[in-house]
Formats: C-alpha cells, structure tokens, sequence
C-alpha cells in the first residue's frame, strides 16, 4: 500500500486517474464512441451513405428534368425528325447518308456494345 501512497505522492494525476468515477467515465466514452450499435463510428458510415443518396437523387433529378424537356422538343415533329436523323441515321430517299468514323470515335462504340447484345 505505502507503494502506491508514494507513486500518487510522485504523480498527483494518478489520484485523479484512479478515481473510479472517471475510469467509469473513459469505459463509458469508449463504448459509446466505439462498441455499440448507435456508435460515433457507425454515425458516420451511415452519414456518408446518406450524402451519397442525397447525390444520387440529385443525380436523378437532373436527369428527369433533362429527359422532360426531350420529352417536350419531341412533341414537335421537325424535332421529332431531327432526332430520328441524329440518333438512328435515317434519311430521306433523295438523300445518301455518309457516316464517317474515327479512330476512338463514339459511334464505333455504340455500334460494338449493340452488337454485343
């Protein structure tokens, strides 16, 4: 006993340390912040989660806003035709069509990932 009476003589810290209020204190921050389900840790995995949610609703969001307003030029058929030239190379009879590719060239791709369907 003398031991420990020198060493808290030595070092008052360990007289507050070695108070069992505050080693009850430290187990209950650890656990709290650590061990349980409603952990600071757990907090922030979810709080993450959730802000990639949140962007991907914005995402989306856009994405819906841009297809309406498709949606609304197609209602027109000069657009509708426009659209039909541009997206699938149609054309009238009158007309030849060229399609030239480049190396790299986005149309190149589509054309091979439609192929692979």
């Amino acid at each position: 006993m003398s031991f420990f009476k020198n060493l808290t003589d030595a070092y008052p810290i360990l007289k507050i340390l070695g108070n069992r209020y505050i080693i009850v204190l430290a187990f209950f921050t650890v656990w709290m912040l650590f061990l349980d389900n409603t952990s600071y840790m757990e907090h922030r995995i979810l709080n993450k989660q959730l802000n990639e949610l949140e962007d991907n609703k914005k995402y989306y969001q856009d994405e819906i806003r841009k297809d309406s307003e498709n949606i609304r030029q197609l209602k027109n058929p000069d657009q509708i035709e426009k659209y039909a030239r541009e997206k699938y190379y149609m054309k009238r009879d009158s007309e030849d069509i060229y399609i030239i590719e480049f190396e790299g060239d986005s149309i190149k791709d589509e054309k091979s990932d439609s192929k692979s369907l």
